[in-house]
């Protein structure tokens, strides 16, 4: 993958956009920027070669740097993998293993990963911090991250949303649609924006990312595998809230709208925590409760017979 880089000096510089939106990267280590450009491949972030306007979102990226002083009276709140935030309102600061992600409100907006230590090839929490920050920037221009697969039901070219925490069956789900035929956007990672006053979701990952026999992770793009295509956004009509029950049969059931905005609330913690744009973020959910039918799927087994999870779902609109 090919990025416009900066060979006068040191740090490496890279741009990439996303919806619109303009990122500007830099770090200040070779070692660390391989670990990021291997990263952001697999993210649907589009290299920029040679921008001609100044980015919307500025990170940088460095490591051996002694840790920042964080003001502890701030207002804090913990989140997922052991991380914790501290937050005035409209800046933040995100602790997560050995990373300090320090978002500054300005033009460009401005965010700053410290990284104790370089991480290695594939260190998961180096690609958690990652994501968050690149979320964190994308929220305030109007883009919420959202933890959920997205595929397109072919019959009526609508998008369903499989929302569930780790290990709840999205990425099984998703790739049963994928190998029916269906397109998709993720199996893990959405963005959702307004269109004209509908809510549309658009995929922030490329490939899919299925658990083994070992706990590891196998990943693999699907339209290779099943010669399925991307989609690159589409709007939502069907939510679903899925949960394994280790039965044979799945238990599909209708959520009010009411249901189905709390369930959303749940999945999207930062559209309470990061205040600055809690309220864009509720409403962006509220807008998916109304246009989108929601529902809670306990998956069963059934759900591996191929073609069953296709036919069950196109029943449901």
């Amino acid at each position: 993958m090919e990025v416009f880089q900066v060979f006068d000096r040191p740090a490496f510089q890279g741009f990439y956009s996303v919806a619109g939106r303009l990122l500007f990267i830099e770090s200040n280590d070779q070692k660390l920027r391989n670990l990021i450009v291997d990263l952001f491949a697999g993210w649907q972030l589009t290299p920029v070669p040679e921008p001609h306007r100044s980015p919307d979102i500025r990170i940088n990226f460095s490591s051996g740097e002694t840790a920042r002083e964080i003001n502890r009276d701030l207002n804090h709140f913990d989140v997922a993998e052991g991380g914790k935030c501290y937050t005035d309102g409209a800046d933040f600061y995100l602790l997560l293993g050995n990373a300090v992600v320090h978002l500054q409100n300005g033009t460009p907006l401005t965010i700053d990963v410290s990284l104790s230590e370089l991480p290695r090839a594939g260190d998961a929490m180096f690609a958690r911090a990652t994501s968050f920050a690149v979320c964190a920037g994308l929220r305030r221009f109007g883009l919420f991250d959202l933890h959920s697969a997205g595929v397109v039901d072919p019959r009526d070219g609508k998008g369903v949303l499989i929302v569930g925490p780790s290990g709840s069956g999205k990425s099984t789900l998703a790739v049963q649609l994928a190998s029916a035929g269906w397109s998709y956007l993720s199996d893990d990672d959405l963005l959702l924006s307004f269109d004209e006053g509908a809510v549309e979701a658009r995929g922030f990952r490329s490939f899919f990312a299925t658990s083994t026999g070992d706990a590891l992770k196998h990943c693999f793009e699907p339209d290779t595998v099943f010669g399925v295509r991307r989609t690159p956004k589409v709007f939502p009509g069907l939510v679903l809230f899925t949960s394994l029950n280790n039965e044979s049969e799945s238990r599909l059931s209708k959520l009010t709208q009411t249901e189905t905005m709390m369930r959303l609330i749940r999945a999207c913690p930062w559209a309470t925590y990061d205040t600055a744009i809690a309220s864009d973020n509720l409403r962006v959910l509220s807008a998916l409760a109304r246009q989108a039918i929601g529902f809670d799927l306990a998956a069963g087994r059934d759900l591996l017979v191929p073609g069953f999870a296709a036919d069950l779902l196109s029943r449901q609109n």
